[in-house]
């Protein structure tokens, strides 16, 4: 019996390179179609500013074309998948960004969440703080990849914000409906 596999029709990721230990995250979920998302902070794929690295934590600005037909809502997050861990690190996961915005403006993940549009919620990263916590690789461990992105939501989402990151992680796997990504590194 013949296999036949599906050809990767969207996802080329840019962060995949040499320098940096971690998989390609976004390669095992479902194939989506592109979200541009662009920053006025930092340019994609260049060193993240000392703000937006721990211990200033300052979250980028960033922006995003508008969601296909059905977008209800969006979710952002930041993801180190070169962590020294089995699993990568959260650095910030924030959904149910209303539908009618396409823009999170520099400092919105603040530690109170006074920043994020209304109707926003977050759940606490790896480093147990709801708000953005920026880059801090271990030192000498090497350059980490900190991957934002964008995902158009075909619902508003349900998500207790006692849970973790990665319960956001598994419901975009089933409710996203679009997604783009936008990414810088550093290194200690």
């Amino acid at each position: 019996m013949a296999t036949m596999t599906a050809e990767k029709k969207y996802h080329q990721p840019t962060y995949v390179d040499d320098r940096f230990p971690g998989p390609d995250p976004y390669a095992p979920l479902p194939d989506l179609p592109p979200l541009k998302v662009t920053s006025s902070t930092f340019n994609e794929g260049d060193e993240l500013p000392e703000e937006q690295q721990a211990p200033a934590s300052i979250s980028p600005q960033l922006s995003w074309e508008k969601g296909p037909e059905g977008t209800k809502s969006y979710a952002v997050t930041c993801f180190d998948p070169d962590a020294p861990t089995a699993s990568g690190y959260w650095h910030w996961a924030v959904f149910n960004i209303p539908a009618d915005v396409t823009e999170l403006k520099l400092g919105a993940g603040d530690a109170d969440l006074a920043g994020l549009p209304e109707g926003a919620s977050a759940l606490r990263g790896d480093n147990r703080s709801w708000g953005y916590y920026g880059a801090q690789p271990p030192e000498g461990h090497g350059p980490h990849r900190y991957i934002f992105a964008v995902h158009a939501v075909s619902e508003e989402l349900e998500i207790d914000d006692r849970q973790p990151a990665t319960v956001l992680g598994f419901n975009l796997n089933f409710k996203a409906i679009a997604r783009g990504l936008y990414w810088g590194w550093a290194e200690n």
